[in-house]
C-alpha cells in the first residue's frame, strides 16, 4: 500500500483519487476550494471520443495530429484516441449521464473535427455533470479529503538523479501542514489567471505548475496558450461554447458582415487559434469593440434546450441571444504546456505525477483539438494509477523530444524572488495581479513580438512576491503567477516562429526545423 496525495479536484484529480483508492492505496485528496470547483465543472464543450460506427480512431488521431501543428507527439495521440471509448464507458459506470439520441449517444461537431464525436451531458453542462458524478464517487471512496487546503510546495529529498518526492506542504485555516507521501499526483489545472480575460475560474493560478518547477521538474510547451475565440464580452468572460458555432452560429463585425469566410475555408469552424486571432484583428479595427456572435438563426427552442447554461447567462446580462447577436471576445482558455510527462503522467522527478491540464504529454502539440482535454484527463489519470509501484523510468518526459529540445530556458529563483533589484539597492514593488494580468494580455497574449516580450520581462523583474513569512493564500498565488509569467514570456521569446497557438508578429512563418519542444527549468543552486 502506498501513501498517495492527489492535489486538485477536477476530472483528473478525482479519477486518480478514486482509482488509487480502489486499489487499496492510502489516498489523501487535497483541493484549494470546495471539492469539484475546477475547470472541469465549467466545461461546456464536451468530451471527444469515437463512439459511432461512422467514425474511427484513426480519424480522431489524424484530426488531433493536424490540430497540433507539427508538435503533437504521435505516441501520446495514439494512446489518447485509442483509449477514448473505454474512458467514456468508465465515466458512464460512475454515473455520468451523457445526452442520448435514441439508444445512442448524441454526438456534436466542433472545430477541426472531421466527424461528430463530441459527447455532452445536460446540453452545455457537460463539465458539471461529470464533476458531480465523480465528486459523489470520491466522497464514497477516498479515505481523506482536505478542502480549502492550498499547495505551498512539494517536498523532495536527495539531489540530481537521486531526488524523489516525499510529501507536500499545505496551508489551510489551521496553518502550514506537511503530509508525507510515497507518491504525489498533481492535478491542479492550468493558469488562466495569468491573463486579464480568461474563461477559467479564480482558482486557476498555476499553483501546481509553479510548485513542480520549484521542486526541479522540467516544464515544456509553455508558450502555447489557447485562447477561446468566443467568451461573452462581460465581466467574468463567460464561455460561449464552440458547439454553438458547430450548430451554425456565425461571427459578425461592426458592419454586420461575416468575416471568417474570407480567412479560412472552414470559416467559424477553423482551429481556435485562427478564429481567435481573426476576432482580435476585427476588434483592433473596431477600436476595441467586441465582435458579435449571431445565433439567432438557431431559434429559441434549440438554444434553450441545447445550451441552457449559456441562455441563462445571457439573460443574467440582459441579453436575448435568440433575437439579437451577442458581443464576444477572445479569452485565455487552455494551456497546452505544463509539467513535462510521459504518456503515464510521470515527470522528471520520481514519485511525482502530473495529470490533466497541468501535465504535458505532448498529445496536444501546439494547439489542442477541441474537447480533447477532458478525455486526456481521464486517459492519463487511469494510466498513472496503473503504474503505481512500478520502477520509475529514466528521463521519462524526454522520450518524445527526439534528441535535444529546441531550447532550454533556465530560471533563477533567487533572482525572481529577491526583494531587491539585481543591480543597486532599490527594493522591488510587490506584484499587483491586475497589472500582471494586463501586461500578459497585452504583450504575451494572442500576438507577440520581441519588443513586447522584452518589455514584459523588464517589468516582471521589477516585481516581487510578498514576504514568505506572512503570506496569505492570495500572496502565494501571486508569487506563482509571477514565476509563471517569467516562464511563459521566456519560452515565447525563445520560439522564433509562429506555430499553433503561439503567434509572433515578427516571425509569422512556421519553421519546420523548430518542431521541437522548449524546456523550462530552474537554475541549479550552488
Amino acid at each position: 500500500m502506498l501513501r498517495v496525495v492527489v492535489v486538485g479536484s477536477g476530472i483528473a484529480g478525482l479519477i486518480a483519487a478514486i482509482d488509487a483508492s480502489a486499489l487499496g492505496h492510502q489516498v489523501t485528496l487535497v483541493t484549494k476550494a470546495d471539492l469539484g470547483e475546477s475547470n472541469t465543472h465549467y466545461a461546456q464543450g464536451g468530451i471527444s471520443a469515437v463512439t459511432g460506427a461512422d467514425d474511427s480512431v484513426e480519424s480522431h488521431i489524424a484530426d488531433t495530429m493536424a490540430a497540433g501543428a507539427g508538435l503533437a507527439w504521435r505516441e501520446a495521440v495514439e494512446v489518447l484516441c485509442t483509449e477514448g471509448p473505454a474512458s467514456i464507458a468508465e465515466l458512464v459506470d460512475w454515473g455520468v449521464a451523457f445526452d442520448r439520441q435514441g439508444d445512442d449517444f448524441a454526438r456534436g461537431l466542433e472545430a477541426a473535427h472531421s466527424h461528430a464525436r463530441i459527447l455532452h451531458a445536460g446540453g452545455d453542462a457537460t463539465g458539471a455533470g461529470i464533476s458531480s458524478a465523480l465528486v459523489r464517487a470520491a466522497r464514497a471512496s477516498v479515505a481523506e479529503i482536505l478542502e480549502h487546503s492550498f499547495l505551498i510546495d512539494i517536498a523532495t529529498e536527495g539531489s540530481g538523479e537521486n531526488r524523489r518526492v516525499v510529501g507536500v506542504e499545505l496551508l489551510s485555516d489551521g496553518g502550514p501542514r506537511v503530509i508525507d507521501a510515497d507518491v504525489v499526483i498533481l492535478a491542479t489545472g492550468g493558469a488562466g489567471q495569468l491573463f486579464r480575460h480568461t474563461t477559467n475560474p479564480l482558482v486557476t493560478t498555476g499553483d501546481g505548475v509553479a510548485a513542480a518547477l520549484r521542486a526541479g521538474a522540467e516544464l515544456t510547451d509553455l508558450e502555447f496558450y489557447q485562447f477561446h475565440p468566443t467568451a461573452l464580452a462581460v465581466p467574468g468572460s463567460f464561455l460561449i461554447s464552440e458547439a454553438v458555432r458547430g450548430e451554425g452560429a456565425v461571427l459578425l463585425n461592426a458592419a454586420g458582415e461575416r468575416f471568417m469566410t474570407a480567412i479560412d475555408s472552414r470559416a467559424e469552424l477553423a482551429p481556435r487559434d485562427v478564429v481567435a486571432r481573426a476576432v482580435q484583428v476585427q476588434m483592433r479595427d473596431q477600436d476595441g469593440q467586441p465582435v458579435m456572435l449571431d445565433a439567432t438563426g438557431l431559434g429559441r427552442e434549440l438554444l434553450d434546450s441545447r445550451f441552457p447554461s449559456i441562455s441563462k447567462a445571457c439573460r443574467r446580462y440582459g441579453l436575448d441571444w435568440s433575437q439579437h447577436p451577442i458581443p464576444v471576445t477572445p479569452a485565455a482558455h487552455y494551456w497546452m504546456g505544463g509539467v513535462a510527462t510521459d504518456v503515464n503522467g510521470r515527470t522528471s522527478i520520481p514519485g511525482l505525477y502530473a495529470v490533466g491540464e497541468i501535465g504535458c504529454t505532448g498529445a496536444h502539440g501546439a494547439n489542442r483539438l477541441a474537447s480533447n482535454s477532458l478525455l486526456e484527463s481521464v486517459v492519463t489519470s487511469r494510466r498513472a494509477i496503473a503504474t503505481l509501484g512500478e520502477a520509475w523510468p529514466m528521463n521519462a518526459p524526454a522520450a518524445r523530444w527526439n534528441g535535444a529540445p529546441l531550447a532550454e530556458v533556465e530560471l533563477d529563483l533567487d533572482e525572481i524572488y529577491s526583494r531587491k533589484l539585481k543591480t543597486g539597492k532599490k527594493k522591488r514593488d510587490k506584484v499587483d495581479r491586475v497589472e500582471l494580468q494586463t501586461l500578459m494580455w497585452d504583450n504575451v497574449g494572442l500576438a507577440r513580438d520581441e519588443a513586447g516580450l522584452k518589455a514584459a520581462l523588464k517589468q516582471f523583474r521589477k516585481w516581487r512576491p510578498g514576504k514568505q513569512s506572512n503570506r496569505l493564500i492570495p500572496d502565494w498565488e501571486d508569487a506563482n503567477l509571477l514565476l509563471l509569467a517569467h516562464a511563459v514570456a521566456r519560452a515565447a521569446r525563445a520560439r522564433l516562429e509562429s506555430r499553433g497557438a503561439h503567434y509572433r508578429l515578427d516571425y509569422p512563418e512556421t519553421r519546420p526545423e523548430m518542431a521541437k519542444p522548449i524546456v523550462v527549468k530552474v537554475k541549479s543552486r550552488a
